[in-house]
């Protein structure tokens, strides 16, 4: 997949909400499974999508919110369900959302270090920028691989 697909396959859901991140379970891969938000009113629930970022040798997460916003996360008597349904939870904060929003995705040239891992694997290496309404995301990988998951079954980590 080259950069311009690439990029055009993430911003196709610029719109949906991200319902969790992070390696899966082979520490290999990177994935993030989003939700279309306009289906929050459908009687059953859509399959969620799952972007498999394949081969991901670095993940970095820097926060996209100040740190007066953070600070107000930092409590942890509200991050339970009970918490954030009650008035105890601040009104903007980085934990009291249950999915992030992703805006958008950018995908710049390859960096030093794409091009270094590239030549070293024999493989293509992408790096890709994804945020969300919290946080920022870099992830440097080599392959992409989108599917469906249905939301009431536990997701595949491996």
């Amino acid at each position: 997949m080259d950069a311009a697909e690439l990029e055009q396959t993430l911003n196709a859901i610029s719109s949906h909400a991200v319902v969790c991140h992070g390696y899966t379970n082979n520490m290999r891969d990177y994935e993030i499974v989003v939700r279309d938000p306009a289906d929050l009113s459908a009687e059953k629930e859509p399959p969620h999508r799952r972007y498999v970022f394949r081969y991901c040798i670095g993940a970095l997460c820097f926060p996209t919110v100040s740190p007066e916003t953070w600070k107000q996360s930092l409590h942890d008597s509200w991050i339970s369900q009970e918490g954030q349904d009650s008035d105890a939870a601040p009104e903007e904060s980085a934990g009291s959302v249950a999915w992030l929003r992703f805006p958008c995705a950018e995908v710049p040239p390859p960096s030093k270090l794409a091009r270094r891992w590239s030549e070293a694997l024999g493989i293509k290496f992408h790096d890709v920028f994804l945020r969300t309404s919290i946080y920022r995301l870099h992830l440097l990988f080599s392959e992409l691989q989108v599917t469906e998951v249905r939301p009431d079954t536990s997701l595949p980590r491996s």
